[in-house]
């Protein structure tokens, strides 16, 4: 019945009807899939990420009972629980089954949205005219869970916020739905923390004004909150009367973002395609990072002084970072290139891109060469995108930044001791 003949909902009927909000989340995702490939992890305190330096990118509900949360330096982390397992071992993995689930959530339904690279959001609105969509939210996840081995957790709701709370309120691997007329009873006795957006400074602020829970945020008035915490409390009061969005953006995986240049020669000099090869790359991750996203497939354009002209693309773990795409672009072009015919133009594109979550730089150095990366397009922003440029050895994996010499434009010093 679940997964006989599907048809895609057009919802342009169902403006004015009931939404129905799925929220999925796959839990403790990359130590689910540590566990996958070494099922001797399962019932053991696991972490994954970085040693030394690094901080805590996941960890298994074992570890949490320690103290042990995502984001925590690694250091610490092994002080609460000296005997927890580090592992990163099946790194390249986590892009793969991400896409995996992913697909199955493609082809079951009519809208959703990959909020990051383990978390969903399904837009189930007028499917309720054919099928049970309570059921069917629950079926998907079953399959999923069937399918991939993952444990995901979900919630249903009539708004974004709340089903994502219902989630919360349903891990590990379990599913809570939120009738339509019931938000209030699901809100109000949950205290003020558990409101998405609502970090300590805030929680604190609003426990200072007495508001421990839900209920009273909703007793209280938009006036009073907004004076106290600006626009935010204005949000606040709507999210404790149940009011949210219902909006599910369905075109991260549409969009794309490239660069190509054509010569004002034909080239077959490979360390002038490379070095160009990087300067264009990097500026692709500069428009990557503006936009705050990830992307997961990259694709290397040549085309020859004839006008033949090849495209070859790869699929790649998520990532931001200019060194791990760069790497990947030469790659792909020598894999391309027919060495000797020359190019008239050159281009790179980034597709299949989800959101920034700070889950993908947690590993090893990634942290700092993220912050690296800011840091110099904060200075592209201020000064100009020619006053930084990479000094490449095409012989190398190595590269650095250099500031050109031709602009006498004084940095400031912490942008300098970054560099």
């Amino acid at each position: 019945m679940f997964f006989g003949i599907f048809a895609f909902v057009t919802l342009n009927f169902v403006e004015d009807a009931k939404r129905h909000i799925a929220h999925f989340d796959l839990d403790s995702f990359f130590v689910s899939v540590e566990i996958l490939n070494q099922p001797s992890l399962k019932g053991k305190p696991v972490l994954v990420g970085g040693y030394e330096r690094g901080v805590v990118a996941a960890c298994s509900y074992e570890a949490r009972k320690f103290g042990i949360h995502s984001a925590m330096p690694m250091k610490k982390a092994m002080q609460l629980c000296p005997h927890a397992i580090i592992t990163s071992a099946s790194r390249d993995q986590y892009s793969k089954y991400s896409r995996w689930v992913t697909d199955i959530i493609a082809s079951k339904v009519p809208l959703f949205e990959k909020a990051s690279i383990d978390e969903f959001y399904i837009d189930l609105s007028g499917m309720d005219k054919f099928f049970g969509v309570s059921k069917y939210a629950q079926e998907l996840r079953q399959h999923i869970i069937s399918e991939t081995g993952l444990p995901i957790s979900g919630g249903l709701s009539s708004a974004r916020f709340i089903s994502k709370m219902a989630t919360n309120e349903a891990k590990p691997n379990g599913f809570l739905e939120i009738p339509h007329g019931k938000e209030k009873d699901f809100l109000w006795p949950l205290p003020v923390e558990k409101i998405n957006g609502v970090g300590k400074e805030t929680e604190i602020k609003l426990k200072s004004l007495g508001l421990y829970k839900i209920e009273d945020l909703a007793r209280s008035t938009p006036e009073f909150l907004e004076k106290h915490l600006g626009k935010w409390g204005e949000s606040l009061w709507r999210k404790s009367q149940g009011l949210g969005s219902t909006e599910v953006i369905t075109d991260w995986q549409q969009k794309s973002m490239s660069h190509e240049n054509t010569f004002d020669k034909d080239y077959n000099d490979v360390e002038f395609l490379h070095k160009e090869l990087v300067r264009l790359t990097e500026k692709t991750c500069y428009g990557l990072r503006e936009d705050e996203k990830l992307t997961g497939c990259i694709a290397i354009k040549i085309r020859y002084k004839d006008f033949e002209t090849t495209t070859r693309q790869e699929v790649i773990d998520y990532t931001a970072l200019d060194d791990e795409l760069i790497a990947k672009a030469k790659d792909i072009f020598n894999k391309s290139y027919q060495v000797g015919r020359p190019v008239r133009l050159l281009g790179v594109r980034f597709s299949h891109f989800i959101p920034f979550t700070m889950q993908m730089s947690l590993f090893d150095n990634k942290v700092e060469k993220l912050q690296l990366y800011k840091a110099v397009d904060d200075i592209k922003d201020r000064f100009g995108s020619k006053i930084v440029t990479k000094a490449v050895n095409s012989g190398s994996k190595e590269e650095s930044f250099n500031f050109t010499q031709h602009n006498k434009k004084k940095l400031p010093d912490d942008k300098r001791k970054k560099l």
